[in-house]
């Protein structure tokens, strides 16, 4: 038989047993927390870490690890021309999922739980793929080495670790985006930006705080702030008003002051269009309340003005701006706290090729200047490699065979593990057409497409390492 025909025939009807490898990380909640000795990003990524490398030595593979960084699998003991690189950590579940985050359930070829897609589905799936390979006694010549990292959620300073001490393979790639082939990853801008005030007495009815958000690479779902002197019947038409504008829920709560809750859509931060921001509509409505001045109702309203609810491409703030190459500027603002001295909030650029210090960068600081308002960030570089090129033609060529659908390459706005790895490209494990709800309630994965992106990596494996 034909290499992509035994493949094939290898991966058919393996469904459960996939299911059965992966269950036991889902129910590791391996959100990022406290180091401890040698568990750099807390327990749970270490935990899952511990879990996903006994399951590769109960399928016969060599593993190592990396200070409690990053696991590492091997399929041989030969110098390595490829290394896959995946992740056990994951993003916190936030609210309005319909199953336990935490618990892998399965409903015929869907599978939903907290790491199924990202990343913990496609780590097992490239696991398979070196098992194939080896089970179907494939020549090889070099190693494929899989990295399992448990940072890349926060930084990524598990790779960071690695790398300043290991070399780069001459291939890598990432099964932590979509099929085809991305080979363009824009640049990050996530400033810091604050300012701090003296508290003040207030008569008559007053913002109190106000804060939203989860983390940095989240467009946040949920949002909150506190109000003294009103209730629930004085600022109910004003909610509606702007529940109706944004589609963000908006209820009030009577007691200790007035709690406002706004209830969106948690989206990932390269893609904001695709979620409902509770902070920017809490900012709108709370900026419409009648309230007396104090500053915290000052700055509700310069936030409002300068990150509107829908503009996600930073218009009011100056900096939007897009090429052919890279596409558009994306802008969630992801983070805020406003309390009676002072607020501090950040948000999550993903910029195209051309963006620059300038235009980016100096741009918001002049914006936040003018309010008086401290900045603090950098910005990351544009990550591109060549389309034409022997490995990126392999990669079309075995996801071409198997998915039977044409080959390209795309930028994207999500930064993975590849973003500094040179040449590296993220390669899978999605189909392009399947919304996984990433970092939002109810994430899920098809059974079916995990062992189709298994057939796809054990052929690219076994032709970069024959």
């Amino acid at each position: 038989m034909e290499l992509n025909e035994r493949i094939d025939a290898w991966m058919n009807g393996r469904e459960d047993e996939l299911a059965d490898a992966l269950a036991p990380l889902i129910a590791v909640d391996s959100t990022s927390g406290p180091a401890e000795l040698g568990k750099p990003f807390g327990p749970g990524p270490a935990e899952a870490l511990e879990r996903a490398l006994q399951l590769a030595r109960d399928w016969g593979f060599a593993t190592g690890q990396d200070d409690g960084y990053v696991g590492l699998v091997d399929l041989n003991d030969k110098p390595a021309a490829l290394h896959i690189l995946a992740h056990l950590d994951v993003v916190c579940a936030g609210e309005g999922s319909d199953t336990e985050p935490y618990r892998m359930v399965r409903d015929g070829d869907l599978i939903y739980g907290r790491g199924v897609s990202d990343d913990k589905g496609p780590a097992v799936m490239a696991l398979l793929a070196m098992r194939c390979v080896r089970e179907l006694g494939v020549p090889l010549t070099k190693n494929v080495k899989l990295v399992l990292g448990t940072d890349e959620e926060s930084g990524s300073g598990d790779i960071a670790h690695y790398y300043s001490h290991n070399p780069f393979a001459p291939c890598s790639v990432t099964p932590d985006a979509a099929f085809p082939v991305t080979n363009v990853e824009k640049a990050h801008y996530t400033p810091t930006f604050s300012h701090a005030w003296e508290e003040t007495a207030v008569s008559g009815p007053h913002l109190v705080s106000l804060r939203g958000g989860i983390r940095i690479n989240v467009a946040p779902g949920d949002a909150s702030a506190r109000i003294s002197g009103l209730t629930a019947a004085d600022v109910s038409n004003v909610l509606a008003r702007v529940q109706e504008r944004t589609g963000v829920a908006l209820t009030a709560e009577d007691g200790d002051g007035l709690i406002l809750r706004a209830h969106g859509v948690q989206a990932h931060a390269s893609l904001p269009d695709e979620g409902k921001n509770a902070i920017t509509a809490l900012l709108e409505a709370v900026a419409e309340l009648p309230l007396a001045e104090n500053p915290q109702l000052t700055t509700v309203r310069q936030l409002s003005a300068l990150f509107p609810y829908g503009d996600n491409a930073g218009r009011a703030l100056g900096v939007a701006q897009e090429d052919a190459v890279s596409g558009p500027l994306t802008l969630a603002f992801s983070l805020l706290e406003i309390n009676p001295t002072g607020f501090s909030g950040q948000f999550d650029v993903r910029a195209p090729a051309c963006a620059t210090e300038e235009n980016l960068v100096r741009a918001t600081e002049r914006a936040f200047a003018r309010h008086g308002w401290a900045c603090v960030g950098e910005k990351s570089e544009v990550h591109m490699v060549e389309e034409d090129s022997d490995f990126i033609r392999t990669l079309l060529d075995c996801y071409e065979h198997f998915s039977g659908k044409p080959g390209y390459c795309e930028a994207i706005g999500g930064g993975t593990y590849v973003h500094d790895i040179p040449g590296g490209v993220a390669f899978g494990a999605e189909d392009p057409d399947f919304d996984n709800r990433i970092h939002g309630a109810n994430e899920r994965a098809k059974l079916s497409q995990l062992l189709m992106s298994a057939k796809i990596y054990a052929a690219v494996i076994a032709r970069l390492c024959a």
